[in-house]
């Protein structure tokens, strides 16, 4: 699995929060978002592992692939 399709979910949920700084939601996903950008190339290879488990399996036959 590649990290993009992760990155645009979690910016699509911060987007549909409201950007207030009082809400936990809105706060854990802004900075999870962050935090994630700014280590993509340990999430990616947090991703590849996962997929090397079989983590992913039933996600990628849903999607045909």
């Amino acid at each position: 699995m590649k990290i993009e399709p992760f990155l645009a979910e979690l910016n699509r949920l911060r987007q549909d929060t409201l950007d207030d700084p009082t809400d936990i939601e809105s706060l854990t996903l802004r900075h999870v978002f962050n935090f994630v950008s700014y280590k993509m190339a340990d999430f990616q290879k947090y991703l590849d592992e996962a997929e090397a488990n079989g983590e992913f399996d039933e996600y990628k036959e849903e999607m045909g692939g």
